[in-house]
């Protein structure tokens, strides 16, 4: 699956999640943008997975009739040491992924 990382999660977690094409929003040239048009442009540019720790995405977003899942990890920080320990409950998340849905992790 094609995995965009939010710009608040650590590059280096996509070394984590094996068989999956993991970008970030930098990468990807979408720095800055607000979250509705950040899903939209992610699910236009193919990505099927949105991997994010910002918490109030589920609150501002509408995800139902979306072609995208949000998988939202909850850590006390963003750290890469808090979330590398997270990430076989990720690699499940991706992999039971259907769109339109949120997934909270921890």
């Amino acid at each position: 699956m094609r995995v965009l990382l939010d710009e608040c999660v650590p590059r280096k977690l996509g070394r984590s999640l094996p068989g999956h094409e993991c970008r970030t929003v930098p990468q990807e040239g979408f720095s800055g943008t607000k979250n509705g048009e950040l899903l939209e442009l992610a699910e236009k540019s193919g990505f099927q997975v949105f991997l994010t720790i910002d918490r109030g995405l589920e609150h501002q977003q509408k995800l139902q009739g979306r072609n995208i899942t949000v998988i939202l990890v909850r850590t006390k920080s963003g750290r890469l040491a808090e979330l590398l320990p997270k990430a076989p409950e990720i690699l499940k998340a991706i992999s039971s992924a259907r769109p339109g849905s949120l997934i909270k992790i921890g």
